[in-house]
């Protein structure tokens, strides 16, 4: 059969579509395959926190996901399936699994070969114990967005529970004013709730604890009572002052340095008692960090007032010989921050081989510094004592003393799981499940 001219073009043009979508594909395909491997040499293969599971069997390789990510190439297609490419650098956004037309995305926490231990908690943000809820990073949610959602939702759950409390107490008590914290507490008082929050520290919870300067990365957020927020990269400074602002505009009340001691379950309620006073509430919602107390290193000379576990102001350390302890971002964003004061010697220590749990921005930060000389980076060693003057480090077996004036331990924190436990909750340690 001969086909009319008209009917030629037709099969030519679909023709040289399809060799140039064929052809990109398979580009992109390389491309994914190349990032993966170099991820996986690196030793970049863990995820830190929340990621996506993706099942290959629903996958049909749409490359949805692929595009909603809003941190770059986290994912890519291989073999017609979508994979995780540089699992290091997912942050949790979950914009993966709401863009998955197939549903073949499941966020999980953790990995065969690596557990993370989570509090029980439900859908409705309910622990195993009815009426006390988890919001934001106790929950594993410590991407900023995340946080401010699921305070919000969480006292929409709130709201759910029904039921009469006694005249003298709370719909809900809101424990901490970090991201989650303040989004419970302005959705509480949009709702007309009768709450009250209390946070033993500062405001804006971890975030106030960021060293100074520090970019906190955010994705587009809902914030009850305001509306849409569209910061993406601004500084921590910035972020806590706009949140001041809207609690100044809105009339939120918040009792600083006022610490949870006990809650006790009374009938349908709850009794709470903290350094300052007694509540009676129907529920209870703990926004409080999974940091707990810093995790410390054990070594003779750690209790000395050098020691300290969380970098503040990097100026403060000008002219002295720094150590910093850890390999997360915390870690890495000291690390660089002190080498570029005048007159540092600063010395990055970290028992493994990678930098595997920060984000690329950090480690290319730290490699910068390293290759200037004004950082020295010690993979696979570990503290083993801390001098008046100096340290002594183990490196593989090699002994060394490096001269020094002060250490930062940022080796992340204890769960408060005695504190979980006290009050009936249930944690689970994760090994690559929901």
């Amino acid at each position: 059969m001969t086909l009319n001219p008209i009917m030629g073009v037709y099969v030519l043009a679909i023709g040289v579509i399809w060799a140039l979508y064929v052809g990109l594909r398979s580009r992109a395909e390389a491309r994914s395959r190349a990032k993966k491997a170099a991820a996986a040499e690196a030793g970049l293969h863990e995820p830190a926190s929340l990621h996506p599971d993706i099942d290959p069997l629903k996958c049909v390789g749409c490359g949805a996901c692929v595009r909603a990510c809003p941190e770059g190439d986290i994912l890519g297609l291989i073999n017609g399936k979508a994979e995780l490419l540089e699992p290091s650098h997912c942050i949790g956004h979950g914009a993966c699994k709401e863009a998955c037309p197939q549903d073949a995305i499941t966020l999980v926490f953790g990995t065969e070969r690596r557990g993370v231990d989570i509090p029980d908690v439900g859908p409705d943000f309910q622990t195993n114990v009815p009426g006390i809820f988890i919001a934001g990073e106790l929950g594993g949610m410590g991407l900023i967005r995340n946080a401010i959602e699921q305070g919000r939702q969480a006292i929409d759950s709130v709201r759910k529970l029904g039921g009469r409390r006694s005249a003298d107490a709370y719909d809900v008590v809101i424990v901490g004013a970090g991201p989650a914290g303040f989004s419970a507490s302005l959705a509480a008082t949009e709702h007309k709730l009768r709450f009250v929050t209390i946070e033993q520290d500062s405001f804006g919870g971890t975030v106030a604890h960021f060293p100074r300067g520090k970019l906190v990365m955010t994705a587009p957020a809902t914030l009850p009572l305001v509306g849409k927020l569209k910061f993406r990269e601004v500084e921590k400074e910035k972020l806590l002052s706009f949140w001041q602002d809207v609690a100044r505009k809105t009339g939120l009340k918040i009792n600083y340095g006022e610490q949870v001691e006990a809650i006790v379950q009374s009938g349908s309620e709850f009794e709470i008692r903290t350094t300052r006073a007694f509540y009676r509430t129907a529920s209870v919602l703990l926004a409080i960090g999974r940091r707990g107390t810093p995790r410390k290193l054990e070594v003779d000379g750690e209790d000395q007032a050098k020691v300290v576990y969380r970098l503040i102001d990097p100026e403060q350390y000008r002219q002295q010989h720094v150590l910093v302890v850890g390999g997360g971002d915390s870690a890495l964003e000291a690390a660089a921050s002190i080498a570029e004061q005048p007159g540092t010697a600063v010395t990055l220590s970290h028992r493994s081989d990678s930098f595997s749990r920060a984000k690329a921005k950090n480690r290319e930060r730290v490699k910068a510094a390293q290759k200037s000389g004004r950082l020295n980076v010690l993979l696979q060693s570990s503290v083993k004592r801390i001098g008046r003057h100096d340290i002594d480090i183990e490196q593989q077996g090699r002994q060394m003393k490096i001269r020094n004036d002060a250490v930062i331990v940022c080796a992340g924190g204890i769960l408060p799981t005695a504190f979980l436990a006290s009050i009936g909750i249930e944690v689970e340690t994760k090994y690559g499940t929901a």
